[in-house]
């Protein structure tokens, strides 16, 4: 159950995904060739007006394949035969259905079981906190001039950007008045990490409203350490063993889901709803990163255009997408290898 359960949302987010270009695809009169779920040979599939619908071998990834997307086209309904801003919408619609399934999701998720927001429920004695001010009831606003809305930020910000540093934190009393701390965190030997000695007041409770309003918050904080995340794989400060493929994801899900079940049907949900919330907003940040064969990639060639007024030479732009997605298959294979790796590892 926990593998079907895996594969479903993994599927469902790259879905999903697919269906943004599509459905821009063919707002803009393009042609789309096939639609499919997974990779390598077709298991089943329909024609279906002019397009081939399917579901492929391999349950990780999709495709919507549209006329004269990577090849030359006389068609006036081939994708390059389209104006900038409609080859763009399309490009970039993957993306921005990640974060829709993620906001939408995020209403559910907040609605069932409300939101993490900054107010804080203790303030250790003694802890770094206390002596910069912070008290028992304090809403955190900011960190290092950065808004913030939910505990979890905090938390984040400790462990992917700051370790012993100082940094600044702009909060609200209970009467309203905004007060401005300098905090140096301190190393815990219990838990092996940076803390400054606050404790969240837990999930609560939100008017209609306030849900809406969080659940943006939601997306945006997901958004935000998906891009710390990737910060630091730059700066070196995280390897590849941080990393998960769709093998490490799929297992992920399926432990959390084991572990959720032991609670009940409405833990099973929360869970599953946060994983969702967090790898479509993942993809969409993956996607939009400036890379060749990802779909940022696409959109800097079309902004160059865009620029220029005038398309880049099609075999230069398809050779470099096609160096870039070998790259990318590689890094895959890598992460997939690693990934079964510690699979295996952890049966034994």
């Amino acid at each position: 159950m926990r593998i079907i359960i895996a594969l479903f949302i993994f599927s469902f987010i790259i879905l999903f995904h697919e269906l943004g270009h599509f459905l821009f695809a063919k707002k803009n009169g393009i042609c789309v060739e096939e639609f499919c779920l997974g990779l390598g040979p077709t298991l089943i599939g329909k024609q279906m007006g002019e397009t081939f619908y399917s579901l492929k071998l391999l349950p990780f990834g999709g495709a919507c394949m549209m006329k004269g997307e990577d090849e030359e086209s006389t068609d006036s309904r081939a994708f390059g035969n389209k104006s900038v801003l409609a080859r763009i919408s399309v490009v970039f619609g993957g993306p921005l259905f990640n974060f829709i399934l993620a906001f939408v999701l995020s209403i559910i998720l907040i609605g069932l079981v409300g939101s993490d927001v900054a107010v804080l429920s203790d303030v250790e004695t003694d802890s770094p906190a206390y002596e910069a001010g912070l008290r028992k009831g304090d809403q955190i606003t900011k960190i290092d001039g950065s808004r913030v809305h939910n505990f979890r930020e905090i938390s984040y910000y400790l462990l992917l950007e700051n370790s012993s540093d100082s940094f600044s934190l702009e909060y609200k009393r209970d009467d309203g008045t905004k007060e401005t701390a300098t905090v140096k965190p301190k190393f815990d030997d219990k838990t092996g990490s940076y803390r400054i000695g606050i404790k969240s007041s837990g999930y609560q409770k939100l008017n209609p409203l306030q849900t809406v309003q969080y659940s943006f918050y939601e997306v945006r904080c997901q958004i935000k350490v998906t891009l710390l995340s990737l910060k630091q794989l730059v700066l070196g400060k995280i390897g590849l063993n941080n990393i998960s493929g769709p093998v490490g994801i799929v297992s992920v899900i399926g432990d959390t889901y084991s572990q959720a079940k032991t609670y009940g049907f409405l833990v099973i949900l929360e869970s599953m709803l946060n994983l969702t919330i967090l790898l479509s907003a993942n993809l969409g940040v993956m996607n939009l990163l400036p890379l060749p064969a990802l779909d940022g990639g696409r959109l800097v060639f079309l902004i160059i255009e865009g620029i220029r007024g005038k398309a880049i030479n099609p075999d230069r732009e398809g050779q470099i997408h096609y160096i870039g997605l070998l790259l990318l298959l590689g890094l895959m294979l890598v992460v997939m290898i690693k990934d079964i790796r510690t699979l295996i590892l952890g049966f034994l």
